[in-house]
């Protein structure tokens, strides 16, 4: 069971980054064959030798770019054995892209080389990846074309749920959702939106919002729209306008050590720690980056998980970097262009309903990144941090299950939660409509039992009715719940 690739030079090497959730090793089978544990190698196909080189062409041959492994392993091998390489067959796809990510990554060139040829080729193969804008490096006749930069550059995986939910058009879709509304329901349904995505983001971060801070994250999310690029002092205003504390507020990205921890006691609590401040402004310089570079090049929800999960791994405020994270999802569709007339998505509505598959979403990257802290309890709230890792850890990271997750959150965001608010509040006007026509009853009264009836099936419970019943004519009761079923049948038939 000999360990080939990206595992053999994650082994051999020692390297401090996240060893390869699929490894490939040699099995006797006659191809290489995926399965949902390893990558499985035939004994003819792996290399021959140990030579990190050959298991570094392997790899990005059969096992794709893994850019954490490779900026950790590649100023690790001589210069000589690519070289060699090198020299041996100048026009090969693999060999050119091996020395040109050793140059990114050691910051040095190799000398005396070859005449190199061959077509350009690109480093992620847009058949596995999804790709940015390429560009190119002469010298090597190669075209980084990740997401981001040699610097920063998370990774997505083009699977069939993403696929998927790129052809199937949510942003289109909620246009033309927004369209047949018309403006009337339309703006109802938007402020149930924007009411309930505060309540909900602040409701993730186990936070009740004040009547003042409601108020305050709303006047945010309607400031998505604006189409402010991104930039530090921006997302500085951004963190102070979610906060109230003055101690909280901050100035610039933190020049702390942040964590985030769970309930247990002592360093077991520590369940995350992002990178040290030190690496916070040049990770997010590369993040703003990805961030504007990416606008109108990628589908707009694809953009968004990407920052909004990379922006909360990062952590680059001392507080409010949770609601950020969310705001961040909507700025980034707001600027794309494709939401108009103030359209929001209530993500968080859908991330509050799926928490544990959020948690999941967030724990495959920072559950393997925390084994790299040493992490030392001293007082109550006061640790030491050692980082053991690699920079890497934090420069290169797989999104595919962030994004994976951020489709799915705007799919239910869209047919879910803004559909069936627009169906309650037409199925309110029609109940208070044909009320109104038979019986005179006070309109507060009238639209809390309406609501009240909506919110219980279709029945008005025995409590509301000793509440109510020397304050409505007889027979209100039975009437709205009348009205209401037959509405209920109505919507069923029509949605068939």
């Amino acid at each position: 069971m000999d360990a080939v690739g990206y595992q053999f030079l994650h082994e051999s090497l020692r390297l401090d980054v996240i060893a390869p959730d699929r490894p490939a090793l040699v099995k006797p089978v006659t191809r290489v064959e995926p399965t949902d544990g390893f990558l499985a190698i035939p004994r003819h196909v792996a290399p021959a030798s140990n030579d990190p080189t050959e298991h570094v062409l392997f790899a990005l041959k059969h096992e794709g770019v893994d850019l954490q492994i490779l900026a950790d392993a590649l100023p690790k091998i001589e210069p000589t054995s690519l070289l060699t390489e090198a020299r041996r067959l100048p026009t090969g796809a693999y060999i050119r892209m091996a020395c040109y990510l050793w140059e990114q990554f050691t910051g040095k060139q190799l000398t005396e080389l070859p005449e190199i040829a061959g077509p350009t080729v690109e480093l992620f193969d847009r058949r596995r990846y999804v790709t940015g804008p390429p560009r190119r490096d002469a010298r090597w006749r190669v075209a980084f074309n990740g997401l981001g930069s040699n610097a920063y550059c998370p990774t997505v995986r083009r699977t069939a749920r993403i696929e998927a939910a790129i052809r199937s058009d949510i942003l289109g879709r909620a246009k033309a959702f927004a369209d047949a509304l018309g403006k009337s329901m339309l703006d109802r349904a938007l402020a149930w939106a924007y009411l309930h995505e505060t309540e909900d983001s602040f409701a993730i971060e186990r936070e009740t919002p004040s009547e003042d801070k409601a108020r305050k994250f709303v006047e945010l999310l309607h400031q998505a729209h604006d189409g402010r690029a991104l930039s530090e002092n921006y997302l500085v205003e951004l963190q102070n306008s979610v906060l109230t504390n003055p101690y909280d507020m901050a100035v610039a990205f933190r020049t702390e050590q942040n964590w985030l921890r769970g309930p247990a006691r002592g360093a077991a609590g520590v369940t995350y720690v992002p990178p040290p401040p030190s690496m916070v402004p040049e990770l997010m310089h590369e993040l703003i980056n990805l961030a504007t570079n990416t606008t109108g090049q990628l589908d707009p929800i694809l953009t968004a998980a990407v920052v909004s999960f990379a922006f909360v791994f990062i952590h680059p405020f001392m507080d409010g970097n949770g609601r950020l994270s969310r705001f961040l999802f909507h700025h980034s569709l707001c600027r794309s262009g494709k939401l108009e007339k103030g359209l929001l998505l209530p993500v968080s509505i859908a991330m509050k309903r799926n928490e544990q598959q959020y948690l999941l979403a967030l724990q495959q990257y920072s559950r393997p990144t925390r084994e790299f802290w040493s992490v030392r309890w001293i007082d109550e709230g006061i640790y030491d941090f050692k980082f053991n890792g690699s920079g890497a850890l934090y420069r290169y990271w797989d999104a595919t299950q962030c994004v994976e997750f951020g489709y799915e959150m705007s799919e239910q965001a869209l047919e879910v939660d803004l559909r069936k608010e627009t169906e309650f509040l037409q199925r309110y006007d029609k109940i208070i409509a044909a009320v109104d026509e038979k019986f005179d009853v006070r309109g507060n009264d009238l639209a809390t039992l309406v609501v009240c009836c909506l919110d219980n099936e279709g029945q008005i419970s025995k409590r509301r009715r000793a509440q109510f019943e020397h304050r409505v004519p007889p027979g209100v009761f039975d009437y709205i719940e009348e009205v209401a079923m037959v509405n209920a049948s109505s919507a069923a038939r029509s949605s068939r």
